[in-house]
């Protein structure tokens, strides 16, 4: 049986990666893609890489339309989805939200980093946070489900093993972080020109960016009390991919557990996190285009620190890939339906 599938915003990056990805989904059936700027033109005017894989044009958000659908899409900016959730929601059809209207529970702090008032915040509660490998069990019942930042997507793998496992201070934890340009998104600005960005590295929103509250907020439920972060972005010149190099300071007590067993046992299972071999140094470009993050564990010598490096492809793993592996979980299907690609070398 086929779910039928509706995307609203299929313009931007992570949604011409979503036609990408559901194009060979086998269980898939893309229905409806909407765009109030390029309604009637046929997606492959604006994506030739899908002539012969998607035959949709563009049409005008029909919120009736869309309730007929099994699942529907947003890859719509910040603060739009919510304007629409609630016909969907009253209507019974399930929604995957990429955006972060609905990752953050304290309607005031997203409203204070977001800068406008919650349109409908009677339907945050209801939203299951889209990291599958922490709420897997609650993704599968939810109707709504608020898919993770790709920032926060790198970080908390990254960390949630050493928090688990209560053997790093949670009041000192560091990121260092480092995304491609495509994580600004497709819109036009001259701080994405390849003549702002070539031969060129810098930090920004180093005084705070919008993914460390959803981060905080998340870690603090998992370590059942309030972690304190310093995560400072920066742009590279490339177009995807991920790097987040994270430190946190051991507990005394737990100065020779292995870490390395640590994180293996805690991913054996997850079908989209490998740990590499102890020693690794993991790159953006083993992971790109697939919805795989990879993870390498170091302790300096003489150093009560741990550093975990974390590398995915923003675009996948970080967002179109873990909205569909989301829809899997949901819809009961094996979590790699659709996602079990390999990675682009060179």
């Amino acid at each position: 049986m086929k779910i039928k599938i509706g995307i609203v915003g299929g313009t931007g990056y992570t949604g011409v990666e979503l036609l990408r990805l559901l194009a060979k989904h086998p269980q898939a059936q893309l229905d409806i893609i909407t765009s109030r700027g390029e309604a009637g033109k046929h997606v492959t005017e604006l994506f030739p890489n899908l002539r012969g894989h998607v035959d949709l044009r563009f049409s005008n958000p029909d919120y009736d339309a869309l309730s007929a659908c099994d699942v529907v899409f947003f890859a719509t900016p910040h603060a739009t989805a919510m304007y629409s959730m609630a016909k969907l929601i009253e209507a019974g059809t399930r929604v995957i939200d990429l955006s972060a209207d609905f990752r953050i529970k304290d309607v005031k702090l997203w409203e204070q980093w977001y800068n406008v008032e919650h349109a409908c915040p009677e339907l945050i509660d209801m939203a299951v946070y889209g990291l599958a490998e922490l709420n897997r069990k609650q993704i599968a019942q939810a109707q709504l489900v608020a898919c993770p930042g790709c920032y926060p997507t790198a970080m908390q793998l990254g960390l949630l093993p050493l928090i688990e496992a209560g053997v790093v201070d949670t009041q000192d934890l560091i990121v260092d972080a480092k995304s491609g340009v495509s994580g600004a998104g497709r819109k036009a600005s001259v701080a994405g020109l390849m003549g702002e960005t070539g031969e060129s590295f810098k930090a920004y929103a180093a005084s705070g960016h919008r993914h460390l509250p959803e981060t905080i907020e998340s870690l603090s439920r998992v370590a059942q009390h309030q972690v304190q972060l310093t995560f400072v972005p920066h742009l590279v010149p490339m177009v995807r991919g991920m790097e987040a190099t994270i430190f946190a300071n051991l507990t005394q007590q737990q100065k020779n557990q292995s870490l390395q067993d640590l994180f293996e046992q805690r991913y054996k299972d997850e079908p989209f996190v490998d740990v590499l071999p102890q020693g690794s140094h993991p790159e953006t470009r083993s992971v790109r285009g697939v919805n795989t993050c990879q993870l390498a564990i170091h302790q300096p010598k003489n150093s009560s620190k741990v550093i975990v490096l974390s590398v995915i492809d923003n675009l996948v793993k970080g967002a179109s890939g873990q909205a569909i592996q989301n829809m899997n979980i949901m819809f009961d299907l094996p979590e790699t339906t659709g996602l079990d690609g390999v990675g682009l070398l060179p």
